[in-house]
């Protein structure tokens, strides 16, 4: 069968935009032909970076013939309804039609529509110059006198279509004055001849003679193994980077591996800050001396050609400009270093986290002293987590993070380590940002877990209390993110934390720096008026602050909005890890299951319990009940709640099933307690046999209206059993 081969050659395509263009030029074509009813066997797209190109392989050389059957008016019609049904189907007049008759409806005429397929190239010469002409790209241009848009400007186009062992043929059009061919050129400086090219094994094979490789995977593969192996024959060992594997892939066609050199000074500079320069800068790799560990004061770099010498003046022009940009990297080390970051303190009180929740200064207070109330529950020195919190964000205002945002935190832990800081200090500067993703490790010292869940838990608690929180898919703040490192952090490092106690407490502290930053103003007129005691006043009176701003909407009943996102937070992280969402809701049900690690721990036993036959026949009974009971209650416009009284017990059914919720409650609350939660599930699991039996042997609705009600209780009880461990009611299927 015969395929289609497509490329678009233009001026330099922008390596961010190349491997989204090949997906969607690879979606629109191949969309637009099944649309037409070209079914196709395979397609692959290619892209560097003066190129486009698709290949699409086994396609029918035309359309099929389509017969379509068009219903018309029924026969006597009016004349203009007569005439609307001829034109829309094609026909000259009524004798090409048919009459069909309907036994509801009556006779009706009816047209036969024939409609011929077209030869392919016929159509894909009608597909791609409308894709051409609205092919998104992220930005576009037009050039000289046209009114086409491009990424940049489009100088050749190449579509052929024929079968293997045939001499395809040029499908013709034309974009803008480009007119199609069978002519494509090689690489810009090395082989820019035109080229006649075929299908795609030839146009392949032509453009790699012509010091193209159009695959970008294969230029990846040729880029990575060139520069392993001349940094082995070196002595060195590449640092690895699939990002900037990537964006090199497209910047060049016909990738060749040079090496150079920068003087041994700069090994002075912290090896992150030598690698974001070299990296940014130049799109180089850096090497690393397998003998130090550290970096060596080579870099590689990814040349477009073969120069004839050697790349000398190539590897002399990076090398000259990656030493003027490691100066002034070495300078923002050392200047970093005199000032201190003691130093930068003050700059933070006249730079504003957010309008509405103050300055950057007041929000390193919030984290400090949420910090040090953390620290003793997570193992950590209260001092210590002082310290940390005070200084983890000073290198925000140093000069290197300035230049590279990348390296906030790394840099912060580097100017500790300078300062003579303790070492949970320095590395605390460090790890409260993570964790930053799903990747992303979570800190395990305990200075660092102080720090890194004051900076989150203050970042949700403050946006919760000005109502910016995350709608759909819109989170600017990234308070998602946050809650699920406190997630993670509290479960992977087994943490005893009862947040509804932090956040109640947190809130309270957040909202005297809400009101004070809002009603700055007024807070003043205050203290003019009182004197000296305005401010005392101001601070008493906070809660009066709060309720007038915030109304009903106390710390507490914040501190529960702010549980319940964690709660979905808590459901999707599970739910990666192949838990059951709806236990998580089962448990968060429950009063005071604030406790994550305690709450996963309790949904764990909960989950293998119902696994299990006895889990799956108590959970089948408790439903019977609870559906008897609410039609029930629903008939007599209330609720039934126990205790039962035990003096209407008739049946011996009904008095074992009492005399049991009695100990599995008792046992349930004692294995609770103890948080041994496998003892509680199998206390549960001895509520069976009684339920089954109560319902084989008893009637719940008894005549006699005492003893149906006593009975309705009795299943309120079993409610009440299960409750101890979750709320059954949320359990799905």
């Amino acid at each position: 069968m015969p395929d289609l081969l497509i490329e678009l050659f233009s001026e330099e395509i922008p390596a961010r935009m190349q491997a989204q263009a090949a997906d969607g030029l690879k979606k629109l074509v191949t969309d637009a032909l099944v649309e037409r009813g070209l079914l196709y066997e395979g397609a692959k797209a290619f892209v560097t970076p003066r190129r486009l190109a698709l290949a699409v392989h086994g396609l029918p050389g035309r359309q099929a013939d389509q017969r379509e059957e068009k219903k018309g008016p029924r026969v006597g019609a009016p004349d203009g309804a007569i005439a609307g049904f001829l034109k829309s189907a094609g026909l000259s007049s009524l004798d090409q039609a048919t009459v069909q008759s309907d036994p509801k409806k009556g006779d009706f005429y009816v047209a036969v529509v024939e409609k011929p397929g077209r030869p392919t190239p016929e159509v894909i010469a009608e597909i791609i110059p409308a894709i051409i002409r609205s092919f998104p790209w992220p930005k576009s241009m037009r050039w000289g006198s046209g009114s086409l848009r491009w990424v940049r400007p489009l100088h050749s186009i190449v579509a052929t279509f024929g079968a293997e062992g045939d001499e395809p043929e040029v499908v013709r059009f034309e974009v803008d004055g480009i007119v199609s061919s069978n002519v494509t050129y090689g690489h810009r400086f090395l082989a820019p001849a035109p080229i006649t090219v075929k299908r795609l094994d030839d146009w392949m094979a032509k453009l790699e003679a012509a010091k193209v490789v159009v695959d970008r995977d294969r230029r990846k593969d040729i880029i990575l193994n060139d520069a392993k192996d001349l940094a082995l024959a070196n002595g060195l060992e590449l640092v690895e980077d699939e990002g900037l594997l990537d964006e090199v892939a497209g910047l060049v066609e016909w990738p060749v591996v040079l090496m150079g050199a920068f003087e041994e000074r700069f090994l002075d500079i912290p090896d992150e800050v030598i690698r974001a320069t070299i990296r940014a800068n130049q799109k180089c790799f850096v090497l690393k001396n397998p003998a130090t560990g550290r970096l060596a004061n080579r870099f590689l770099l990814i040349s477009n050609l073969v120069a004839s010498d050697g790349g000398a003046a190539i590897v002399a022009g990076n090398e000259r400009v990656i030493r003027a940009r490691l100066s002034d990297a070495k300078f923002f080390w050392d200047t970093d270093r005199v000032n201190g970051l003691e130093s930068r303190m003050p700059r933070f009180q006249s730079i504003t986290f957010h309008e509405k929740l103050g300055s950057q200064a007041e929000r390193i207070e919030r984290i400090r002293r949420l910090a040090v109330e953390i620290a003793p529950k997570v193992g950590a020195a209260p001092a210590l987590a002082e310290d940390a919190a005070l200084f983890c964000k000073a290198d925000l205002l140093t000069e290197v993070v300035g230049e590279f945002p990348e390296l906030q935190g790394l840099m912060g832990r580097y100017y500790a380590e300078g300062e003579g800081l303790a070492p949970e200090v320095a590395a605390a500067c460090e790890e409260h940002y993570k964790p930053q993703g799903p990747g992303d490790r979570v800190p395990t010292a305990p200075v660092s877990i102080a720090v890194a869940l004051a900076d989150k838990v203050d970042t949700l608690v403050g946006f919760w209390a000005i109502d910016e929180k995350p709608t759909g898919s819109k989170d600017p703040y990234a308070l998602r993110r946050a809650a699920l490192g406190v997630i993670r952090i509290v479960l992977e490092n087994g943490l005893r934390l009862r947040l509804a106690d932090v956040f109640t407490g947190h809130f309270k502290l957040a909202d005297q720096d809400i009101i004070r930053t809002a009603n700055e103003a007024r807070i003043k007129r205050v203290e003019d008026a009182l004197g000296d005691q305005g401010g005392a006043v101001v601070g008493n009176d906070v809660a009066m602050w709060v309720s007038r701003k915030f109304g009903d909407r106390t710390a507490d009943s914040r501190s529960i909005d702010l549980l319940s996102f964690f709660a979905d937070r808590l459901k999707v992280h599970l739910r990666e890890h192949g838990a059951r969402h709806d236990l998580v809701d089962a448990v968060f049900a429950l009063e005071g299951q604030d406790d994550l690690f305690l709450l996963v721990e309790r949904m764990t036993a909960l989950a293998r319990f119902l696994d299990t036959e006895d889990g799956r026949t108590l959970l089948a009974g408790y439903r019977r009940a609870v559906n008897i009971l609410r039609i029930e209650e629903k008939k007599d416009g209330r609720a039934f709640t126990g205790p039962t009284n035990a003096a209407l017990l008739k049946e011996p059914a009904e008095e074992r099933l009492a005399d049991a919720i009695e100990q599995v409650k008792r046992r349930v609350a004692t294995a609770v307690a103890a948080e041994d939660f496998e003892t509680a599930m199998t206390a549960l699991a001895d509520l069976r046999g009684p339920v089954d039996a109560f319902f084989d042997a008893v009637t719940v609705n008894d005549q006699d209206p005492a003893l149906r009600e006593n009975r309705l209780k009795l299943l309120d009880e079993i409610r009440a059993a299960t409750r101890g461990i979750a709320d059954f009611d949320r359990i799905g299927g």
